[in-house]
């Protein structure tokens, strides 16, 4: 399985999701990004101020399950 790491600024432990879905519901619900936060991350893989509150950046790292 593939899964999909969200860092938050400098933080060096990852909220881990296993659809792009469950990390855009993450972001709108509870980090409360805007969508245009929120796609920019989804696109380019990271977003930053003034954009977003503090910087996110996401990572797809091969687990073997």
């Amino acid at each position: 399985m593939q899964w999909i790491d969200l860092y938050t600024a400098t933080d060096p432990h990852p909220r881990r999701f296993d659809r792009l879905e469950a990390v855009r519901s993450y972001l709108k619900t509870v980090e409360r990004l805007s969508e245009e936060a929120i796609a920019r991350l989804l696109e380019t893989g990271s977003v930053a101020p003034p954009l977003a509150r503090r910087s996110y950046r996401l990572e797809r790292p091969f687990l073997w399950s």
